[in-house]
């Protein structure tokens, strides 16, 4: 079995080779920064893509022929439960217009569907950015029209309960677990029986401090902010997503670079980097009351859990809910090729998009 993974990102897209569930060949192909400012729109990207994906794989003698599933990251489709998605004509052209987001996480959908027409095979999306699985109690907020949704590490949450579920020989929707992906975003999840039904939102600032993120903030000091006149409205909202965190504080979003900081003496990036741990076990312990204290496993993964510190101090704030479990890194190539293998092999079926959300507000107010 033959998978052919795609995963765009702003400056690069990751591509693989899997042959089962071996990947054979990986690249992260990069493209100018000043080549991709020519293009008005995320989907004029699409021809230089993938003339620089086929050159990579023609470059390395690798081959599309007899490709079985090729697979896309996805992205700008209305909100969906988790899965692993036939790429049809509803969803590539929310991929194409960037229906919900502008991201070039969009172009996977469309990359996958045009080699499966040149080359056979079928074309999917797994777990995208918009799967949202969240509980109604969830969603509600202080204030009436403001709402909380599933904005996540969806793919590497899904792949990492899979994957742990696997190694205890039970099924991800059997079991409770709390999933703390602690990279340049931190999202910490409440996995009940195979939903993601709670979260942090890593895009709107909520849940801990990241590297490059803001976190919860209390309101009225943000709301000072924004009337101060010192910031503009694209300023605040980098302050949000890109300039706050760890870089607001330290300058860096490089969690290493901080550790050394620490290393070297420094007690105000030691206060800092104990803060973001800190408020990961505070956001972990709301998801076990989220699980009523019935938790399987709490799993560190993303970048950051390879630091022996960090997974010292939030297994001494988290162990006395249920046993820890490192899984470091990200699995999101894996993940790819993993959703369209299991469809391929009768595992689960093929969800169809039908571009209708599952939340829209709540029937109650309208």
């Amino acid at each position: 079995m033959k998978i052919f993974a795609i995963n765009p990102g702003s400056t690069s897209t990751k591509i693989a080779l899997f042959e089962d569930d071996q990947m054979v060949f990986s690249r992260n192909v990069s493209h100018d920064a000043e080549e991709l400012k020519k293009f008005k729109e995320i989907r004029d990207q699409f021809p230089y893509r993938k003339e620089t994906i086929l050159k990579e794989l023609a470059d390395a003698g690798q081959t599309l022929e007899n490709t079985d599933a090729f697979v896309g990251r996805g992205g700008g489709l209305v909100n969906i439960v988790g899965g692993t998605y036939t790429v049809n004509d509803k969803l590539l052209e929310h991929a194409r217009t960037c229906f919900t987001v502008k991201h070039p996480a969009t172009l996977g959908a469309q990359l996958a569907y045009d080699f499966a027409r040149t080359y056979g095979g079928q074309a999917f999306v797994v777990n995208p950015p918009d799967v949202d699985e969240f509980c109604d109690e969830a969603r509600v907020t202080g204030l009436k029209g403001v709402y909380r949704e599933s904005k996540i590490h969806a793919l590497n949450q899904k792949e990492i309960g899979i994957r742990y579920a696997a190694s205890k020989g039970k099924k991800y929707a059997d079991m409770n677990l709390i999933i703390c992906h602690i990279g340049g975003g931190i999202s910490v999840t409440a996995h009940q029986k195979g939903k993601m039904v709670d979260s942090n939102d890593i895009a709107q600032g909520d849940g801990p401090m990241a590297p490059t993120r803001c976190g919860a903030l209390p309101v009225k000091d943000v709301v000072k902010m924004c009337f101060s006149g010192k910031f503009t409205e694209r300023e605040m909202y980098d302050k949000i997503t890109k300039t706050g965190g760890l870089v607001d504080h330290l300058g860096t979003s490089d969690a290493r670079e901080v550790c050394r900081m620490i290393e070297q003496g420094s007690a105000y990036a030691k206060l800092i980097y104990d803060a973001m741990i800190y408020q990961i076990a505070k956001t972990a312990g709301s998801m076990a009351a989220v699980l009523c204290g019935e938790v399987d496993g709490i799993i560190l993964t993303g970048g950051i859990a390879h630091d022996k510190y960090l997974v010292e101090q939030l297994t001494r704030r988290l162990q006395f809910i249920a046993p820890i479990t490192v899984m470091a890194g990200e699995f999101e190539m894996e993940a790819l090729a993993a959703g369209a293998r299991r469809v391929l092999l009768g595992e689960e079926p093929a969800l169809e998009y039908t571009g209708k959300p599952v939340w829209n507000g709540f029937d109650a107010e309208k």
